[in-house]
């Protein structure tokens, strides 16, 4: 039932860019902002006067995408700039924060919105782990952590809950996750599936698991942190899909701009404020659930739940600390 009321007979956004608020001054980063969804958020960021950083790893598709969308906006005041930043490749990800933070002294809301999804089996980041994990989770929350410094500076002068981290889940947390959402192996990491469907809902469901570590550990700051389904959209994730599969799939598929409204909602929503950052968002701007066991392994032991985001976590830690 909860795939079927993210997936069909959704009603419309909520916040759109036709009521978004001027976002002069404000400064945002979005992963993957030169396609698909990305790329629409950018583009609405922009019309409404923000300063956008694309960060991906194609600086000729950026570029492509910042001149239609200067284009489509020529009364802005914001700008729209391009970041270089590789999430399969734990090395250079500091660089990029390094980067941005030379350059800018705020980032009001950072979209990790870049992801994988299903490539072929054995796909593998530089560090070698599997691309989905590694992509989807580990590159994330590098690039998260060591943007933390912008971050906590940006709070402390913003208003309470307007100054956010959103993290990209999916309704397949429902379909392909395993059990409890993250299957760890003995030496605690995260195992890596025979199916690649399981190991992309597994590396969505470790996105919900950070979005609520996250929201605990810097609440107290003055982030928000909350994952997002964006919907089931015509986006190039599918360019990994064989022919048949892909056009089965894009049937039941909606326009990219549908899960610009959804990260939107995340991102900027009244709605959303430090009294429920941890929650999950569902098309097109709606707070809801994910699955029931996926819930409970989020949360940590003293709250009755299994503490496996605790785990996910602290596993990211460990990997990431030496870059």
């Amino acid at each position: 039932m909860n795939t079927i009321n993210q997936s069909l007979f959704i009603p419309r956004a909520p916040l759109t860019e036709k009521n978004l608020e001027d976002q002069s001054g404000r400064v945002f980063i979005v992963t993957g902002g030169y396609t698909g969804v990305g790329y629409e958020l950018s583009s609405i960021l922009f019309q409404r006067n923000g300063v956008v950083y694309i960060a991906g790893r194609s600086e000729e598709k950026a570029k492509n995408a910042i001149t239609t969308i200067q284009q489509l906006h020529p009364g802005s005041t914001g700008r729209v700039e391009f970041l270089l930043l590789d999430l399969a490749d734990l090395s250079g990800i500091r660089q990029a924060a390094k980067t941005f933070m030379a350059r800018e002294s705020r980032l009001d809301v950072l979209t990790n919105n870049a992801g994988v999804m299903i490539p072929p089996k054995g796909s593998k980041t530089t560090q070698g782990f599997e691309l989905q994990l590694g992509t989807n989770c580990l590159g994330p929350y590098h690039f998260t952590q060591c943007l933390l410094p912008v971050l906590r500076q940006t709070a402390a002068v913003s208003p309470p809950g307007s100054v956010r981290i959103t993290w990209a889940a999916s309704v397949t947390i429902e379909l392909y996750a395993p059990r409890n959402g993250v299957v760890f192996d003995p030496n605690g990491s995260p195992r890596e599936h025979r199916s690649q469907e399981s190991n992309y809902g597994q590396s969505k469901a470790g996105n919900y698991f950070l979005a609520v570590e996250t929201a605990r550990r810097y609440h107290d700051a003055g982030i928000v942190s909350v994952a997002w389904n964006p919907g089931n959209l015509k986006t190039e994730l599918l360019r990994d899909f064989k022919p048949v599969k892909r056009a089965v799939w894009e049937m039941l598929m909606y326009p990219a701009i549908n899960g610009a409204y959804t990260e939107l909602y995340a991102g900027w929503s009244s709605d959303i404020s430090l009294s429920n950052s941890g929650c999950y968002i569902k098309p097109w701007g709606r707070i809801g659930h994910v699955r029931k066991d996926v819930e409970i392994a989020a949360k940590r032991a003293d709250q009755g739940g299994t503490g496996g985001a605790e785990k996910f976590w602290e596993w990211c830690e460990s990997i990431t600390r030496q870059y």
